[in-house]
């Protein structure tokens, strides 16, 4: 019953940690992305808008990955629960 317990208690350590480090992940990258778009619309006015665009789709990539890194740490904590 203890090696139970201890599997549960570790699946769910898991689970928070991983959820954890994809959000913190998802900030950083976020961040980069804005700050490379920021320099590159301050490097080259002309193509803000372009920029602004594909920095908008990296972000959405990088959310993506990080709404499915949370959903799988919740199906993990809920196989323990």
């Amino acid at each position: 019953m203890l090696l139970l317990q201890d599997a549960m208690a570790n699946g769910l350590l898991g689970a928070g940690l991983g959820a954890g480090v994809a959000v913190i992940g998802a900030g950083i990258g976020i961040g980069l992305i804005g700050r490379g778009a920021t320099e590159g619309m301050a490097r080259q006015p002309e193509m803000a808008g372009t920029i602004q665009t594909a920095a908008l789709i990296l972000a959405a990539f990088v959310e993506g990955a990080t709404l499915f890194a949370i959903v799988v740490t919740f199906l993990i904590q809920q196989k323990f629960t």
